[in-house]
């Protein structure tokens, strides 16, 4: 059997050793080990670009210990679980880029040598059954001379549960990135439970009859995932949408994404003002209603405004509410969003776009816990816990005079800062889950995932537009793939948008051609043409034609160097243009 996997017209990966008994031949891993390379002088260890650390694992297993022992067992696990996780998802990173063309079967298999290369196990790769096209995936793996193992065993002995969670998250955290969508591998046999070696199965969650036992050590925090969500699930399809407002959910496993979630946490059950950070599209409304409903505040309103949306002339009104008569068509009393939110919780949103005037009454009413409405005399007191956000640098419009500074320390009591998905790469893949699970649903589709080109362009997109951007890109996927078939580059990036290799340009949104030189133009191509040629719209002859055109203009009208350019002989592209109907541009000496 050829180690080339078949790929159909959407370019969906398969990868195929349906008998247990056919034991997968590993890629050489000396391979791998000649790209180590330590660089005593610098204090660098590096497997290509990566860098890498060379610890004891005695003082692994010492973390280890102190985790359980201060925090317990289960958040211990998660944490290291989570530790993993990322770390496979880059080693994933890095084999497309060692193996291009990771439709090869040695290309997926590089993720158990690696493992094996970093100490933790002599990864055995037992059988590997996988069709991205229909979302299978079935593989089993017998991990021999477990690191984790071994220490667990010396500190706590022979147990009734399997202990090796870094591996178990690295191993998670691989095949889901590789294969472009949530995985779930299981040790389901460990050394540490009196098993000779240990033994993991990797299914899709489907496959599983429950995946939330394993996945919910994904989530830093226990608000993060319900027990009946399913918001990991890609083939829990249902009819029902998900697009409710009130149905948030907060998905990620990345630092940042946990660091947010560690503050929110501390500062739900107080009573101080929380000031949210971050460009637009970030998800700072999602974080400000989980903020509201696990704080003791969960039962009384939570009330939203968009300061920007409201004309500066009816802020007030909305913010304090009028009394009739108070203004010319007040034909009615009506209460302000304070009074709206007595109890509970206000979020501001672009705070930053309120007029001078709005600001000092704002500051009064969160100083005082007290509002009077437009043409009362009436003063009412209210109970609120205010919440404000904003995508520009107070502290900038503060030096210009464009924000009060005594409104601006009055709301800066709690900040915290919402990192753009550009800085949360890990968290695109839990995203894309999330996202394809709703608009599958909302619009009655049915998709089998992404292609792996499709999966590498998301990874390498700025996201200027941040999770916004991220699910609208995924709603346009879900609309334009085919009938159970995967989501290609062509049914995401429809827009203009600009997809670069150069990881500097990647961190800066709103780049134009200009502004670097290595666009993915290789990556979108192939999707391009796939399109094309299924649309009857390009032949072989006209792909030809075209790149004599393209090349002969390279070499401003010199044949001898356009044929260069393309590989070929100076008669062969001379031919193809004396057979031309149009004119070609006169060869110039050179």
């Amino acid at each position: 059997m050829s180690n080339r996997a078949p790929a159909d017209s959407s370019g969906c990966i398969r990868l195929h050793w349906p008998h247990a008994s056919t034991r997968h031949r590993l890629p050489d891993i000396q391979e791998l080990a000649a790209r180590l390379q330590f660089h005593p002088g610098k204090g660098e260890i590096r497997l290509d670009n990566q860098r890498m650390l060379l610890l004891h694992n005695s003082s692994m297993a010492a973390l280890r210990r102190e985790l359980i022992e201060t925090v317990g067992i289960e958040k211990t696990r998660g944490i290291l679980t989570r530790m993993g996780y990322l770390s496979g998802m880059s080693d994933a990173d890095m084999v497309r880029k060692l193996k291009p063309g990771s439709s090869d079967s040695d290309a997926f298999s590089i993720g158990p040598q690696l493992h094996s290369l970093q100490g933790f196990v002599a990864a055995e790769s037992v059988m590997i059954d996988v069709d991205v096209e229909t979302g299978h995936f079935y593989g089993e793996f017998i991990w021999h001379n477990s690191s984790e193992a071994e220490e667990h065993i010396a500190a706590y002995g022979i147990g009734n549960a399997p202990v090796c969670w870094i591996q178990q998250g690295y191993a998670n955290g691989y095949v889901s990135n590789f294969l472009g969508r949530q995985m779930l591998v299981r040790e389901v046999e460990c050394k540490a439970m009196g098993h000779p070696a240990c033994k993991v199965i990797g299914k899709s969650l489907e496959q599983w009859d429950d995946p939330d036992k394993d996945l919910r050590y994904l989530q830093a925090q226990e608000f993060v995932q319900s027990p009946s969500s399913k918001i990991f699930s890609f083939s829990h399809l249902n009819t029902r949408s998900e697009a409710r407002q009130d149905n948030i959910k907060l998905v990620g496993v990345s630092a940042a994404f946990n660091a947010v979630c560690h503050m929110i946490q501390r500062v739900a059950p107080t009573r101080a003002t929380v000031l949210f950070l971050g460009e637009s599209g970030v998800g700072k409304e999602q974080f400000a209603r989980t903020l509201h409903n696990i704080s003791p505040r969960v039962d009384q309103p939570f009330v939203a405004i968009n300061c920007a949306a409201i004309p500066e002339q009816l802020i007030e009104s909305e913010l304090f509410g009028v009394e009739k008569g108070g203004f010319s068509g007040a034909s009615q009393s009506r209460p302000g969003r304070f009074e709206r939110a007595d109890g509970g919780t206000l979020f501001l949103d672009e705070i930053s776009t309120l007029s001078l005037v709005a600001q000092g009454k704002l500051l009064r009413a969160l100083q005082e816990g007290e509002i009077e409405r437009i043409g009362d005399t009436r003063v009412r007191s209210v109970n609120v816990r205010v919440i404000a956000a904003t995508n520009e640098d107070l502290r900038e419009l503060v030096e210009a005079g464009k924000f009060r500074a005594d409104l601006y320390y009055r709301l800066n009591v709690f900040p915290v800062r919402i990192p753009p998905l550009r800085e949360r790469k890990e968290d695109i893949l839990l995203l894309v889950e999330h996202f394809l699970n709703r608009y599958s649903a909302l619009h009655q589709r049915k998709v089998s995932g992404l292609t792996e080109s499709a999966i590498e362009a998301l990874m390498l997109y700025a996201w200027p537009g941040n999770i916004r951007e991220l699910e609208n890109i995924i709603e346009r996927g879900v609309i334009l793939a085919p009938d159970a078939g995967g989501i290609d580059v062509m049914h995401l990036f429809t827009s203009g948008e600009k997809i670069y290799r150069d990881p500097e340009n990647a961190e800066k949104p709103g780049l134009t051609a200009a502004d670097t030189a290595t666009p993915t133009l290789a990556e979108q191509l192939p999707a391009l043409l796939r399109a094309s040629l299924a649309n009857g719209e390009i032949s072989m002859d006209a792909l030809e034609g075209l790149a004599v055109d393209v090349a002969v203009d390279l070499a401003k009208g010199n044949v001898s160097t356009a044929a260069k350019i393309l590989g070929t002989t100076r008669a062969r592209v001379a031919y193809r243009l004396s057979g031309r109907k149009v004119p070609h541009p006169p060869e110039q000496d050179g």
